[in-house]
């Protein structure tokens, strides 16, 4: 990989070199979004790379002194990582061979000690060294998005370390086990199963993975309740509880279709999915698209004092127009003083 950007950033003859995911992908044709620089001073060379094409320097790592830029506008990263000896030991510590391969800043002929680039050209994931997995567990779940995402698949011996280190495959933070989770398709989930990672994570393959092609919706269906013990966000556990607490609609008529609305939405859809009905997705739909855009009636319309039942009436109302039974102000009215009166019965 010849970057220029990076020409001004180093001086003559200084170490510096291009790493990992970013040669890989360059040599498979895919898109390069993350540039890894592998340098002796990261911190001056991330803040001169700031300087001068734009971005936000920070530290990535302050254990091993590892620094980002973010470019402004852009979805690309640059981190900039210490090379406190020399390239090869750098890439003697990566974790496979087709990321183990480096390209001097400015071009050159690259630098693949492991063997990288026929790796690369028979499509195999290869553990640099037997203690990839003991060194970071991670590696793990990164061997498997790789098969997936790349198409490839793990040489004999890589795969024996997988399943020896399975054991592991918790011990990394949960962000990181759930960045790598999110990244993953179908046929990776089955894969993690096949490994003997998947149970490992509290997950099974017992739900409707393959129902929905949606990274939020196959964690649920994979992990259940149990998804709840990774730092998932506020918005992806209330998608979760929604998932699992729906219940198939008792047929499809419109107030069938309006509870399972009610109790589901703004995901009904995908409810529909994870509960085996997906044949009733065109009557959720055609229901969305006649929601009317006002009540009939309000709560401070009702004349009722404050309190939870102006809610069960306005729900009850809701329902009943849904369904067919009203359609006037003066039917929604005269049903909340049948069910008003009723409460009070």
């Amino acid at each position: 990989m010849d970057d220029a950007r990076f020409l001004s950033v180093f001086s003559d003859g200084e170490d510096a070199w291009i790493v990992g995911g970013a040669i890989r992908d360059e040599l498979l044709g895919r898109p390069v979004v993350d540039v890894d620089v592998a340098c002796r001073d990261p911190r001056a060379a991330a803040h001169r790379f700031a300087t001068e094409h734009g971005g936000a320097p920070f530290p990535l790592s302050e254990r091993h002194g590892a620094w980002r830029v973010v470019a402004h506008g852009s979805e690309e990263t640059v981190d900039f990582t210490p090379l406190p000896a020399g390239i090869e030991d750098d890439l003697a510590t990566r974790d496979f061979t087709i990321n183990a391969i480096a390209v001097p800043v400015g071009g050159g002929e690259p630098v693949d000690p492991h063997g990288g680039l026929r790796d690369l050209e028979e499509r195999v994931v290869r553990a640099v060294s037997d203690s990839v997995f003991a060194d970071d567990p991670l590696r793990l779940l990164r061997a498997v998005r790789f098969e997936e995402e790349l198409g490839f698949r793990m040489d004999e011996r890589t795969e024996e370390l997988v399943r020896a280190a399975a054991v592991h495959v918790t011990a990394p933070a949960g962000e990181r086990i759930l960045t790598e989770l999110q990244r993953m398709g179908a046929a990776a989930f089955r894969r993690l199963d096949e490994l003997g990672l998947l149970a490992g994570l509290g997950g099974s393959l017992d739900g409707p993975y393959e129902a929905l092609d949606d990274p939020g919706f196959r964690l649920v269906a994979v992990f259940g309740a149990e998804l709840a013990r990774l730092p998932i966000s506020n918005e992806l556990r209330r998608y979760a509880r929604t998932l699992l607490e729906a219940r198939p609609p008792a047929g499809g008529s419109p107030r069938a279709v309006h509870r399972f609305r009610r109790a589901t939405e703004p995901w009904a859809l995908d409810a529909l999915a994870f509960v085996g009905a997906w044949d009733l997705a065109g009557a959720v739909e055609a229901a969305r698209e006649a929601e009317p855009e006002e009540p009939l009636v309000r709560g401070d319309e009702l004349g009722l004092p404050p309190g939870p039942e102006i809610g069960r009436i306005l729900a009850r109302i809701d329902e009943e127009r849904a369904a067919g039974t009203i359609s006037t102000r003066e039917q929604a009215l005269d049903l909340a003083r049948m069910l008003a009166g009723e409460a009070r019965a």
